[in-house]
């Protein structure tokens, strides 16, 4: 028997000063059954980085042909692709073909040797931007999760501040590409 995913419920409030986006989403974020607490909160931190009325959380790790996250053109066009973790070089590439841009949050104590192994086979890929999360501080919103929850991001100079009723975390993004 096949386990089903687990119902997260979310208020996300974003304050982005450098973007000067301000909003709430109320969002419910299915965990697929072999996620842990800390990718699927990355998730919802990338998502409050690209926070737009038309981004939307797909069907992710359980569609090979979605993103974790995406928005689409009214004519259907793809305009953000965004992956979480670390996907292959050649699903990269053919992110790079389908959207106008294409994001990759990495945040584990791996991301260096996934990164150094593929980045000059993506030089020819000018829509792909790269993005680090330090591994403690991803495994810190990590902790912040609950099963329905109210997280407040503000982003002022490249760092994001979480806060929900378990605590607060500093994460500095590094941008790799």
């Amino acid at each position: 028997m096949a386990l089903r995913a687990i119902i997260y419920k979310a208020e996300l409030h974003i304050a982005d000063g450098d973007r000067h986006y301000y909003g709430s989403h109320s969002l419910t974020i299915a965990r697929h059954p072999s996620e842990t607490d800390e990718r699927m909160m990355v998730r919802l931190l990338a998502y409050a980085l690209n926070a737009r009325e038309d981004l939307v959380f797909t069907k992710g790790l359980s569609d090979t042909d979605e993103p974790d996250i995406w928005r689409k053109e009214l004519h259907g066009d793809i305009a953000d692709w965004i992956e979480i973790g670390q996907p292959e070089e050649r699903r990269i590439l053919k992110a790079c073909g389908r959207a106008e841009n294409v994001r990759v949050y990495c945040y584990n104590h791996a991301s260096n040797i996934w990164w150094n192994s593929i980045r000059n086979k993506l030089e020819r890929a000018r829509n792909l931007h790269v993005v680090h999360f330090p591994s403690e501080q991803a495994q810190a919103l990590g902790a912040l999760a609950e099963r329905t929850m109210q997280v407040h991001v503000n982003i002022q100079d490249g760092e994001a501040y979480v806060s929900s009723d378990k605590g607060q975390v500093t994460v500095r993004p590094e941008s790799w590409r």
